[in-house]
């Protein structure tokens, strides 16, 4: 017998990043959440994601994406992920920062594949722990949420540089989110570069190959119009580029390590509420390659 839903309540607020950051980050957000009783927990997925840092005010996430886990941290970190993050909470306040790849390139010296599919605690990680410092005040219970969210502008504004390749990211990064590429060569084509030059940005900023960052934005599209219009099916949400409900399985299962009956069997109480929430402030996210993800999203 499946046990009975825990009650809970989620409250987010996205506050958008100054003009300054544009194609920097998906955004900043605020998140609240609320249980009847002090121990208890939530569970859920969120699907993948560009890399995020996240201050955690009260209860700590035991989240985990394939066999990168962490627990007990404050201040959680990720890199870009084409898996999903499995993850519970208990009550907490929380803020998020979700990076595009361009932010990428302007705030993080690491190559993104070396982060890839990787959580941990960014406060010990060489490639986050410059930011550590924010949870100060981010987790201070005097400093309202305006300074807060001026503490994290000042800290991005003091850490941002631009490089060399930021029009190669912004051109790769349109092109994707177009969609209306077939093959790699096509690509790289539509972004003015050799294929190996596309490799090495893809590689670099976004953490994975081009064919693969082709077959994530194309599944995430799916998943999230899946998401975001309850009652629809899976054959109604398929991307128009899959060839048949067999290769979006396989791709299913690949990206989310489980078969599309079994994720939609899940509960998804934070990923399902966070989503809607910003989808109701920003529109869809599938249209910005950022595969929302409330916790996670990035999302989002």
């Amino acid at each position: 017998m499946a046990s009975a839903p825990v009650p809970y309540r989620l409250a987010a607020e996205f506050r958008e990043p100054p003009a300054a950051f544009e194609g920097c980050f998906t955004t900043f957000y605020h998140l609240t959440l609320e249980m009847p009783a002090g121990d208890a927990r939530l569970t859920d997925y969120l699907q993948p994601e560009w890399g995020n840092l996240r201050f955690f005010c009260g209860s700590t996430p035991d989240a985990s994406i394939g066999s990168s886990r962490v627990s007990g941290a404050s201040f959680v970190a990720t890199g870009p992920s084409s898996l999903p993050c499995r993850f519970s909470l208990g009550a907490v306040r929380m803020w998020g920062i979700g990076f595009l790849p361009l932010g990428w390139a302007r705030f993080f010296d690491a190559d993104a594949s070396t982060c890839a599919n990787m959580i941990c605690d960014g406060a010990s990680h060489p490639a986050f722990s410059r930011f550590a410092g924010l949870a100060d005040t981010l987790c201070d219970p005097e400093a309202t949420r305006d300074e807060q969210y001026a503490a994290i502008v000042a800290a991005m504004t003091k850490a941002m540089r631009p490089t060399r390749d930021d029009a190669r990211i912004i051109r790769v990064n349109a092109a994707l989110v177009r969609g209306d590429h077939a093959s790699v060569h096509e690509l790289a084509d539509a972004c003015a570069m050799s294929i190996r030059t596309l490799e090495r940005v893809c590689m670099r900023y976004f953490g994975f190959s081009p064919k693969l960052l082709m077959r994530r934005q194309r599944f995430m599209r799916s998943l999230t119009t899946f998401m975001l219009q309850r009652g629809r099916r899976w054959t109604e949400a398929m991307d128009d580029h899959y060839h048949d409900q067999a290769q979006f399985t396989r791709e299913f299962r690949e990206f989310m390590t489980m078969n599309p009956s079994e994720y939609a069997a899940l509960d998804h109480p934070i990923l399902t509420s966070f989503m809607e929430a910003r989808a109701r402030v920003w529109g869809s996210a599938a249209q910005t390659l950022d595969p929302p993800a409330g916790l996670s999203s990035g999302g989002a």
